[in-house]
Formats: C-alpha cells, structure tokens, sequence
C-alpha cells in the first residue's frame, strides 16, 4: 500500500477537501511541486492553476485561485482563494466571466488597483477554464496516475 498524508483544501466559505491521499501536484509562484508522504515542511504561495489530488491511484483534479500551502508532519494544509472540482465548474459561466473580465480590463487601464483586481480574476477563470477543457473528454473519471493519456 503506498504511503498516505492528510489534505485538507479550505476556502474562505467552505472545506473543499478532507482526506487521506497518495500525493498532491500543486501551482506554486516559482513552478508545480508534489507533495508526497513524509514531506519536508514547507509554506509557499499558490498562484491559481490546476492541483491534482492522488488517491487511490486515481488522479483528481481542481481548480484553484490562489492561496497558500503548509506542509507540517504529515498533513498538507491548502489555504485557497478558490476552490472547485472539475465537475463543479460550468465552462460556459467561465467563459462568460473571462469576456466580462477581458472588457472591463480594457476600460479600467487607468485605475491600478482595480485593473490588479480585474486581472487576479481573470487569472482565475482562465485557471478554471483550462481545468474543465482538460479534462471534458475525459467524462470527469479521474486522469491515470501517471498523467499519461492511453489514446
């Protein structure tokens, strides 16, 4: 039996996950990193991207917005801005809110801190998007453990 860690994702209005796991391949500022069993400990910041939860031998995948990661003992703690399992993301809503966000970026050029706001979403959505494009054809089952495509 591979070896185990506990997970925990939050976000600021609920816990997204809780549960033993294999591994978890996460978006860091400098690049994505796994975190295995008996990590060192580790704090870093998250951008938004794509993390993928191993359990089981079968591969999970989520979107994330951003945020921060612990590593203590053998728990992972991620601390997201957003949160959302591939089924729970409606791509045409994404692609919505990305021409929304794409438009208004576009009219607030001069405003520096809204147009920072404007763009952290869009990074977001943009996120989401290649999350549920990724894995559409895939029926949402889960990738193989090794993220390699059998076709």
């Amino acid at each position: 039996m591979p070896k185990t860690f506990e997970l925990i994702i939050a976000t600021p209005e609920r816990q997204v996950y809780k549960d033993v796991v294999e591994s978890v391949t996460l978006p860091t500022t400098t690049g994505y990193i796994t975190v295995l069993a008996n990590h060192v400990a580790l704090s870093t910041i998250l951008k938004a991207g794509e993390l993928v939860i191993t359990k089981n031998g079968t591969a999970e995948p989520y979107a994330i917005g951003g945020g921060f990661l612990e590593v203590q003992g053998n728990q992972l703690v991620v601390l997201a801005d957003t949160a959302e399992h591939v089924t729970e993301i409606d791509q045409q809503r994404v692609d919505e809110a990305i021409a929304r966000a794409k438009k208004l970026k576009e009219e607030i050029r001069e405003d520096h801190s809204e147009y920072a706001s404007v763009t952290a979403k869009l990074e977001r959505d943009l996120a989401r998007l290649h999350v549920i494009r990724k894995h559409a054809h895939r029926g949402h089952q889960g990738i193989p453990y090794e993220g390699v495509r059998k076709d």
